[in-house]
């Protein structure tokens, strides 16, 4: 099929983007790398009369260090992800959970801004944002403000987000020297959506945990927070016993839609398999 007929619009600033959007109101919809809304237009699940397209905005790009955060463009793609050196030495959770979304082509367009704010839990980096302790900068005719990753999505295809907003920029701290990373994910074939998946950070102190973040996707409305778990493990050595316990307490936070990957049971037992994966994986790459 082919979309219904809509106006297209390709600002130059993002002061013209939160413009247009304000102007054209909720008929209106935001193009980035066009991966989930292209799809639905086809099909005419979604019939936009208008639609802005981000793609020409320079200061919607980019990835930088400022301070003890690292800034990174809502318009950067998963390619530039996968390939920054920066991420790669400050960030590497952010490069291997990118390494792991969909296939080349699709990494090659999509960006992680059009990631989060879709609002999928099937989405990987609401996930990895909430695990790394992120905030989303939106930027509307107001001005920006800033919201934290965690709580940021309320539902399913929903986030604090206003209509009249855009998400500009992603901020992330940088973890503490010798964290430990991990992002592991199942999924039935290249291209799909986890099954389930978690991602973890780690920071020991000696050989027992100091801290843990653990944050899971596509087992509930919205990524989840595993805080049992991550409290849990506090204090504690990663022995076999302790981490079947914070895999049980992850699970417990899960309630996955049963679909072609699986019923609710499976899915809540993939998740604390994923938890078990990325938390050994994770202490084995961190430093006391």
């Amino acid at each position: 099929m082919t979309p219904a007929a809509f106006e297209y619009h390709r600002p130059g600033s993002i002061a013209d983007a939160v413009r247009l959007l304000g102007s054209l109101g909720p008929d209106a919809k935001l193009l980035a790398g066009g991966h989930s809304l292209l799809p639905m237009m086809k099909l005419r699940f979604a019939q936009p009369s208008h639609l802005i397209d981000l793609g020409r905005i320079a200061d919607l790009r980019g990835i930088a260090q400022v301070g003890n955060e690292i800034h990174i463009g809502a318009m950067t793609t998963e390619h530039e992800l996968l390939h920054s050196p920066l991420l790669a030495d400050k960030l590497p959770l952010l490069v291997e959970g990118a390494g792991q979304i969909s296939d080349p082509q699709v990494r090659y367009k999509g960006t992680i801004g059009g990631d989060i704010a879709h609002g999928d839990p099937g989405n990987d980096h609401p996930a990895l944002m909430i695990a790394l302790d992120a905030w989303f900068v939106l930027t509307g005719p107001k001005g920006e403000r800033t919201v934290k990753a965690d709580g940021y999505f309320i539902g399913l295809y929903s986030t604090q987000a206003q209509p009249d907003e855009i998400l500009t920029k992603i901020r992330v701290p940088i973890p503490a020297a010798g964290t430990g990373w991990a992002y592991r994910k199942l999924k039935r074939k290249t291209g799909d959506f986890a099954t389930a998946a978690a991602a973890v950070l780690l920071t020991m102190n000696g050989a027992s945990v100091a801290r843990a973040s653990i944050a899971l996707t596509n087992v509930g409305p919205t990524p989840l927070k595993a805080r049992a778990a991550e409290t849990h493990l506090v204090g504690k050595r990663l022995d076999d016993a302790t981490v079947a316990e914070a895999a049980r307490l992850a699970m417990d936070v899960c309630d996955p839609t049963p679909d072609q990957r699986g019923d609710a049971a499976y899915k809540k037992a993939m998740a604390g398999e994923m938890t078990r994966r990325a938390l050994l994986a994770a202490q084995a790459r961190a430093k006391p």
